[in-house]
């Protein structure tokens, strides 16, 4: 949809991250909110993938551009330039399994030291759908949210719950807290452009690695 060059129309575009250990289901949370899509063979993501979805705010065209970080240390060095331009972040961890619990304190470290501007941020417990081997209780996921000044959702990439709510609160706090001209500078325009350019690029070089086998987790 074409956008209008007066106030109605005025078009919006920032970048949303999604952090977090390998396997808690950030790709398929990724893919449930921008295509409705879930695969219970999705491979770990290799560097940066980013997706596009579209809301409506105020009457006004909202994109965000999220994307989906690859969780594997071995990739680190690569995958932290993508945090600089973030304006939002959603933290995952998989209710089922502590460790990635445990390891949240590290990525929100992570995501404070390199990123340059404001970031909303929301904790993510995911695999609501595996509430039967719960290992993290909400009480816990609502506590540490709190003491980090973060929103709070559990999702089902698996079955949908809660995903849209989760992306929609992030995307809205952005569109009501930063600032019109940030969003719309040509600087920061120019910078997720560039950040696109590099993304083609991250993904030329890790052809390499990823036939010599990843992880074989299922949902990164």
């Amino acid at each position: 949809m074409a956008s209008s060059s007066d106030d109605e129309g005025e078009e919006y575009l920032f970048k949303i991250v999604i952090i977090g250990d390998s396997a808690v289901g950030k790709s398929n949370l990724l893919s449930r909110y921008a295509r409705n899509e879930f695969s219970l063979h999705t491979k770990a993501t290799i560097g940066v993938e980013f997706q596009t979805k579209t809301r409506e705010i105020d009457g006004k065209e909202v994109k965000a551009q999220i994307w989906d970080t690859a969780g594997q240390e071995r990739f680190r060095a690569v995958t932290s330039a993508y945090y600089r331009g973030s304006f939002g972040a959603l933290v995952v961890y998989d209710i089922s399994r502590r460790s990635t619990f445990d390891n949240i304190p590290r990525w929100l470290d992570e995501l404070k030291t390199h990123s340059d501007t404001a970031v909303a941020k929301i904790l993510v417990g995911n695999k609501l759908d595996l509430d039967n081997i719960r290992d993290v209780t909400v009480e816990e996921g609502k506590k540490l949210a709190e003491s980090e000044g973060l929103f709070f959702m559990e999702t089902s990439a698996l079955d949908s719950r809660n995903v849209e709510k989760a992306f929609d609160l992030v995307i809205h706090d952005i569109y009501n807290n930063v600032s019109r001209k940030v969003l719309n500078s040509d600087s920061y325009k120019a910078q997720l452009s560039l950040n696109r350019v590099s993304l083609d690029h991250i993904h030329d070089d890790t052809n390499e690695p990823k036939q010599k086998g990843g992880s074989s987790c299922c949902s990164s």
